[in-house]
């Protein structure tokens, strides 16, 4: 078994330094970085299996926002400690363990996947870590299983599914089919599509997690005769359904819909032309108008060379609200919990997304978008924001956390 460690430690960042200011980005004097020790950090993502780039990208995202601060996150000395879960829960469990028990860090964060985050999150929180989400938000955290150490910086797992269900409202699709791995993130987004789409349900397919072929569902749908299919497929699941949609020649009769999470940059991709006209949800597109999404564009571009997927975006806010919380606690964490704690629920940053702000189970309250999948002038198949569908949208579970 395959270990990934990185540490993005003020030592790490020097070298890189260079690269930052030549970007025109500011970061503090290593004198200052080297005053104090650093915060430890775990960044327990999924980096294997056919849905490791999104933990890579979230990854990136954070390590990105550490550089731009010279070794630090809102000045204060940072060592951010990385671990591959790979994809596995009771891997997730071992290494989380470690980075609690051995490795002392003060906060955790990373988890994309949500089988994840269910067998990570609730030991970590107990423990008086800090834990901060980029991505996995799983229903059962957000309401009854809410706790004051975890707070996610993203989504909750059904908001971008809630928003795709109330466009396919308002646009008069009539029946459509839904599509979904078979684990608690899966299950969350079809729920959420349910929750404001009132119309037929042509039919509902759960799928294995990890699935490459889709030849039987792709049958049902075709015989179903939907006027749209809605499908949340994450990372390597998704490509290989739309090509083998659209291999099939469903595309010219069957609109395509599904959340950000189905549409990704680097997914869209690797499937081309075949994703063009599919329509999707998310609370960030790159070419959202404000400071701080062009400072993370041009950043994360300059460093990587390569298309921005809202996992990183998520994985950038992430270091920045933790830096936000901090700056404003001089550095202190667990020393400071009550302290640190207040700091991240005001969520003092700047964020990529724009306007946002905590609910009262600390997930988000903020807007979502209808984006489009488009061909550009110079052949790029990417997505392109089309209008709003929320603003200030709250989960459908906070109601039921008392913290």
């Amino acid at each position: 078994m395959t270990h990934a460690s990185t540490r993005a430690s003020s030592t790490l960042v020097a070298a890189t330094l260079g690269a930052a200011f030549s970007l025109g980005l500011s970061a503090l004097p290593l004198g200052t970085a080297q005053a104090q020790d650093p915060v430890k950090i775990g960044l327990l993502t999924t980096l294997s299996t056919n849905g490791g780039y999104l933990g890579e990208d979230a990854r990136d995202g954070f390590l990105l926002a550490v550089d731009m601060g010279g070794g630090t996150l809102g000045g204060v000395p940072v060592d951010v400690l990385v671990e591959d879960d790979e994809r596995e829960p009771e891997r997730g469990a071992q290494a989380a363990e470690k980075l609690v028990k051995a490795d002392k860090v003060e906060i955790m964060t990373g988890g994309i996947f949500s089988n994840v985050a269910m067998a990570v999150v609730p030991k970590v929180v107990r423990d008086d870590v800090f834990y901060i989400s980029p991505n996995a938000g799983p229903s059962a955290l957000a309401g009854k299983g809410c706790h004051a150490n975890y707070f996610n910086v993203a989504y909750q797992n059904d908001n971008q599914h809630e928003a795709m269900g109330q466009y396919a409202q308002g646009a008069g699709f009539k029946s459509v089919y839904l599509l979904a791995p078979n684990y608690p993130a899966g299950k969350d987004s079809l729920t959420g599509f349910k929750r404001f789409f009132k119309g037929v349900v042509a039919g509902e397919t759960y799928t294995q997690l990890g699935q490459s072929d889709y030849a039987a569902e792709i049958a049902a749908i075709r015989d179903a005769k939907p006027d749209a299919v809605f499908y949340f497929l994450p990372g390597g699941m998704g490509i290989n359904f739309l090509k083998q949609f659209n291999q099939a020649g469903l595309t010219k009769d069957i609109q395509v819909l599904g959340p950000g999470f189905s549409f990704d940059e680097r997914l869209l991709g690797a499937v081309g032309d075949a994703a063009v006209g599919a329509r999707n949800s998310s609370q960030w597109n790159h070419d959202l108008d404000n400071a701080a999404n062009k400072a993370f564009t041009e950043a994360f571009t300059a460093k990587y060379a390569r298309p921005i997927t809202q996992y990183a975006a998520m994985g950038y806010d992430a270091a920045q609200l933790i830096g936000s919380a901090l700056k404003a606690t001089g550095g202190k964490v667990s020393g400071d919990r009550d302290g640190f704690r207040a700091a991240l629920e005001k969520a003092d940053f700047a964020s990529v997304r724009g306007d946002f702000k905590f609910g009262p189970n600390h997930h988000p309250i903020q807007s979502f978008w209808l984006r489009e999948v488009v061909k550009t002038d110079t052949g790029i198949v990417t997505n392109k924001v089309s209008g709003k569908i929320f603003s200030e949208h709250q989960d459908a579970y906070a109601a039921d956390c008392t913290m």
